[in-house]
């Protein structure tokens, strides 16, 4: 088969379902994207240069649906060429966050498209005045729903959709929904995964050796910020460090802004807690070691003694499933994205995301009570095996690419593909409203 794959930073979310789709061969496989560093095997990259966006003279609300039409103008004339070398795809696969796909129905009409529909803003639910700390100005409304607009015109060209979990699905309206599938995203089992020996060795994260004596707490995101409950995790830290002598917190992360917006005041969302905790806090047993390598990352999780993952109702990170799947004792904030995978004091423990206390306490509890966080980690893994397994995830994709284009990409026999490091650079997803 020919594919035609689209994301503005290859591979996307598209990693695992590329690499599969190069070990079955027999396909040719395109991905259209901006320049990068990134490089699978059996690939061709088709390079597009971003279109000037965030023009000052479009009006705020109309300015991610102006930066979308600019990019599938460029990305229309990088296919325009591919069919023009003769190139015609049996399917295109892509992500709609960015516009990029837009125009491609008018080069080829009767192919298959999938496009990916990460999240539906909302003015009144969800992410959106979630957190009381940081009002929303009803101002700001109408173009909270105009970032919508590229999901409307998308949702309208009679193509197909594809979403990872309920929870996203259920953001968009009940018109949408039939028209999108939900494909629930997997994780690689055998690099995600409990390691007995990794509680027994020394690990070095930055600046900072936890021993095999250390109670390590560990919390992962991309940048450390509100959307990911960062700021709620800093309150928790004077009282963990307080409990217990032997406490270590690593807390992975960037400091730029991933999701919302940064500090009104200015700085980095962490100057910001460190200026209202720091006081508090022996450094001594607290690490930023900003992004970390993806083997390092996961030794991490191995180590951990408890693991907490905060969000706003928002998409779900892929460390919460890493961080199942590596057996890890987790905390989760008890919202709707979160709740999706974790069953209070089944496979982790859900905490109100707004009581720093109550996640603390789900934190002490873990480390204080060895045989609950044994059960924990035991079922977070069956729980990762059962619902989170990357063969399962390549079937149902591939049961979908086989209704678009009555064809199986993936005959059976095709084995999961090996494991190989992550992306030189993370994913992009959309931006939070």
């Amino acid at each position: 088969m020919r594919f035609l794959f689209v994301h503005q930073n290859f591979p996307g979310q598209f990693l695992h379902i590329v690499r599969h789709l190069v070990l079955a061969g027999g396909h040719e496989i395109l991905f259209v994207t901006e320049p990068n560093q990134n490089e699978i095997g059996g690939v061709r990259k088709i390079p597009y240069m971003r279109p000037k966006l965030g023009i000052k003279e479009t009006h705020v609300a109309a300015r991610e649906l102006d930066d979308g039409v600019r990019r599938a103008e460029v990305v229309f004339k990088a296919a325009y060429g591919l069919r023009h070398l003769g190139f015609n795809p049996d399917i295109i696969i892509g992500h709609h966050g960015w516009g990029e796909m837009l125009n491609l129905c008018d080069l080829w009409p009767n192919v298959p498209l999938l496009g990916y529909m990460e999240f539906y803003y909302q003015h009144d639910a969800a992410d959106v005045g979630f957190d009381p700390e940081f009002p929303h100005d009803p101002l700001d409304y109408p173009r909270i729903r105009a970032k919508n607009a590229i999901n409307h015109i998308a949702l309208n060209l009679g193509k197909s959709g594809q979403t990872p979990t309920r929870w996203q699905l259920s953001t968009y309206p009940d018109w949408a929904r039939p028209k999108i599938d939900l494909i629930w995203e997997g994780v690689n089992l055998d690099v995600c995964s409990p390691d007995p020996q990794a509680r027994r060795a020394t690990l070095k994260i930055g600046d900072m050796t936890i021993r095999p004596t250390d109670k390590l707490v560990t919390y992962v995101s991309r940048d450390l910020e509100p959307y990911r409950g960062f700021h709620q995790m800093m309150r928790t830290l004077p009282r963990l460090l307080a409990a217990h002598k032997d406490i270590k917190i690593v807390l992975v992360g960037g400091d730029g802004v991933s999701y919302g917006g940064g500090p009104r005041q200015g700085g980095t969302w962490r100057e910001v807690m460190m200026a209202e905790v720091g006081d508090k806090l022996d450094m001594e047993r607290v690490v930023f070691p900003g992004r970390i390598g993806y083997e390092l990352y996961i030794a991490m999780l191995r180590r951990s003694d408890a693991h907490v993952y905060l969000t706003y109702p928002f998409v779900a990170s892929w460390s919460l499933r890493e961080s199942l799947a590596a057996g890890c004792a987790v905390v989760g904030s008890d919202t709707e994205p979160v709740r999706e995978f974790i069953t209070h004091e089944k496979n982790g423990l859900l905490v109100p995301f707004f009581d720093a206390d109550a996640i603390a306490d789900g934190v002490l509890r873990l480390l204080e009570d060895k045989a609950l966080s044994r059960r924990l980690r035991a079922e977070a893994r069956q729980y990762a095996e059962a619902h989170l397994s990357m063969a399962d995830y390549i079937a149902n994709y591939a049961r979908v690419i086989e209704r678009l284009t009555g064809e199986n990409p993936l005959p059976k026999g095709v084995k999961q593909a090996a494991p190989r490091a992550e992306p030189a650079t993370p994913v992009r997803r959309r931006k939070a409203a």
